[in-house]
């Protein structure tokens, strides 16, 4: 079979002897056609196919009307979203680096950022992710690169300064080569990226490795830039990533307290701090001051990575964020009330301010009462109730019918199923609304998000039955059928088997990948008959994709399934983590009800997490163990940990982080207590 790439693109590698081809290559000189047609392009492979385009694109590089259209063109063939270097990359690098390096071509900079990008490939990929022949090409194209340290153009100089900290075989000679550089360049960012490229090589280096060192802290000292010298910092800890020394810390309080953030994101910077979290909160606390707006503003930012990160940072930093409610800039106050919103229950002290900021009243802003009113969900106050109903009924909801799960403090949109779904409990209030929007919905997108909600208020939502019972003549089929599935008896009792039976074999049009499957499971769980599911997926149950559908459709036919035992303890060893074991586990209990097979698989996928990045298939293994009960006792050491950790053992970087963490907590106190241990920590 042809191996495939991260990319999906298929690499045959190269045919022959690449080294020497390449060595071949390296020989031509002259026009910029010589040696291309000497190629078999047709034998090799980009993103999107054999590589016959290749050479016209190289030809391109020379034509200034196409210079940059053509560079751009072999970025996305021969880079793509990288993970791999492929075959026509090894073959086309040494026409590149020759244009790189003419002065005539319109493109040089952006082809120095292509080669730099492959580059750093080659240095991390996987040995099957990159085509044969590429370290030979790559020890080829350096030297001809390192005359361009010295080209008159600055954005020229600082792209092979780049390009040159890839090449890690000659770290000892780049470090040389880099710092005579430093002592004739002018060029302010040209200088930061000489620094940052002697933190990647000297890593690497020999000789050179020591005076780089010193150099680099003698560049820390106030006597350089505060961008120089938080970017001495950044190049001594990627130099030595193991090292925390003190003086680390030094350099990034002095540079900050002086008031300037040396170009840099805040949250990079505060994170050349290290593990030293005392220092992080209290210089985040002193920047949340800031008389500067876009200084604050970062701060925010700041703070929100480490209330993200860290449960004690909650009471050192959150009347500090709080305060920010009445910043006089808007985008600071939507900021704040995010971040209130983001820590939940731990914002109760500053629910009356939210709830004042819910209209033009109390918040000018429009994207900040969105995020109020979101707030307030998270934080369990009822005073987001008859704002969120009025919303409902007009033409601005003011939420996203999309949820986002981007790693970054991004304030884009609240999603609409984020911020209704806490509140089954006044279904009451909100009902009569949400059912005229569905009712109305012209939206495949509203009607999705709409029935979403539905589905997790579960029972709460029956009263919705005649609009989702109508969705089953739409495309919004399947959408409301898992909300009729999550309604429960009170739905199976009205819904139209024969419409949802006819589904399966013809979902409405678009859906055919992935209806019939959801539909199935629908089917099966509101009839009790699962046949059509088990038609679907028992073919597949061997394949990567078809394991998880078919594990969980055995395990709800019961006993039924006992046939299917040796398969199902197969499959909850063949993964450690994930949602396999998780199926297979809940599968097997329900069918033999032997926790002591299924419990220490279920412990083993998750005690992992308790190290962080727990996902939410973590979550739901710890709620399986609740429902367990006692014969999950083993759990118990696993479910402390969860609750005693100081840094969340979740996923960081996103306003997910806290939420996804309250659900971790609260699945590992109902677990606890179903087990029959004490959820609350000792004193």
């Amino acid at each position: 079979m042809t191996p495939h790439g991260p990319t999906g693109a298929p690499d045959d590698g190269h045919s022959g002897a690449p080294g020497e081809e390449v060595d071949a290559m390296a020989r031509h000189s002259g026009a910029p056609d010589d040696g291309i047609d000497a190629i078999a392009w047709e034998t090799l492979r980009h993103a999107y196919g054999p590589a016959t385009d290749v050479p016209g694109q190289l030809r391109a590089l020379y034509r200034p009307e196409d210079s940059l259209t053509a560079a751009d063109r072999l970025l996305m063939n021969i880079h793509h979203q990288g993970g791999t270097v492929v075959s026509s990359a090894v073959a086309a690098l040494p026409f590149v680096v020759r244009a790189a390096a003419d002065p005539e071509v319109a493109a040089r900079a952006d082809l120095l950022e292509l080669i730099a990008c492959l580059a750093h490939e080659g240095n991390r990929a996987g040995e099957r992710w990159i085509a044969p022949g590429w370290a030979e090409a790559w020890d080829l194209a350096v030297p001809a690169l390192l005359p361009v340290l010295h080209d008159p153009s600055p954005r020229v100089r600082a792209a092979v300064v780049e390009a040159l900290s890839e090449a890690w075989e000659r770290a000892d000679e780049m470090l040389a080569a880099l710092w005579t550089r430093w002592s004739r360049e002018s060029d302010p960012e040209v200088r930061l990226r000489i620094v940052e490229a002697a933190g990647e090589l000297a890593g690497h280096a020999g000789r050179e490795r020591a005076w780089t060192v010193r150099r680099l802290w003698e560049l820390t000292e106030p006597e350089s830039s505060a961008a120089v010298r938080l970017r001495a910092v950044e190049a001594l800890r990627t130099a030595d990533p193991d090292d925390d020394d003190p003086r680390y810390a030094r350099v990034v309080t002095e540079v900050l307290d002086g008031g300037d953030l040396g170009g840099r994101p805040l949250t990079r910077t505060i994170g050349l701090l290290g593990e030293d979290r005392a220092a992080r909160v209290a210089l985040t606390g002193r920047l949340l001051g800031n008389a500067d707006a876009s200084v604050r503003r970062e701060a925010l930012e700041a703070a929100a990575e480490e209330l993200g990160r860290w449960r004690s940072a909650v009471p050192a930093l959150l009347p500090a964020v709080a305060a920010h409610l009445d910043d006089p800039e808007p985008d600071n106050r939507l900021f704040a009330v995010r971040v209130l919103g983001m820590c939940g229950a731990a914002a109760r002290p500053w629910a009356d301010r939210l709830a004042g900021m819910v209209d033009d009243e109390g918040e000018p802003y429009p994207p900040a009462q969105d995020h109020a009113l979101w707030a307030l969900t998270r934080i369990g106050d009822a005073r987001c109730v008859a704002p969120l109903a009025r919303r409902l009924t007009g033409e601005r909801p003011g939420f996203s019918y999309f949820g986002s799960h981007s790693p970054s403090w991004w304030t884009h949109d609240l999603g609409l199923r984020e911020t209704l779904a806490p509140l089954a409990a006044h279904a009451g209030v909100l009902l009569p609304p949400l059912r005229a929007r569905l009712a109305a919905s012209r939206s495949a997108d509203e009607t999705r998000a709409l029935c979403q909600v539905l589905t997790d208020w579960g029972p709460a939502a029956a009263p919705a039955l005649p609009e989702l019972c109508a969705l089953l003549k739409t495309a919004g089929a399947v959408w409301a059928a898992d909300a009729l599935v999550a309604i429960g008896p009170e739905a199976a009792a009205v819904v139209d088997r024969a419409r949802l039976r006819a589904l399966i074999d013809t979902p409405p049009e678009g859906q055919e990948a992935f209806a019939p499957r959801s539909l199935a499971l629908a089917y099966g769980r509101l009839t009790g008959d699962r046949e059509p599911a088990l038609a679907l997926f028992l073919p597949h149950m061997d394949t990567l994709l078809g394991r998880d559908s078919a594990v969980t459709v055995l395990g709800e036919l019961g006993a039924a399934s006992t046939p299917y035992t040796a398969w199902m303890r197969e499959q909850l060893h063949r993964y450690p983590t994930g949602w396999l074991p998780l199926r297979a586990g809940e599968a097997l209990w329900r069918i033999t009800g032997r926790a002591d097979e299924v419990v220490p698989a279920l412990v083993g996928a998750i005690e992992p997490f308790t190290r962080g990045g727990a996902h939410p298939s973590v979550t739901e293994t710890v709620r399986l163990l609740a429902g367990i009960g006692p014969a999950a006792h083993p759990a118990v050491p696993v479910l402390r940990a969860f609750l005693d950790a100081d840094e969340r053992p979740v996923e960081h970087g996103s306003w997910r982080s806290v939420p996804d963490d309250d659900a971790l907590c609260d699945a590992a106190r109902a677990a606890l207590l179903a087990i029959g241990a004490d959820p609350t920590p000792p004193s």
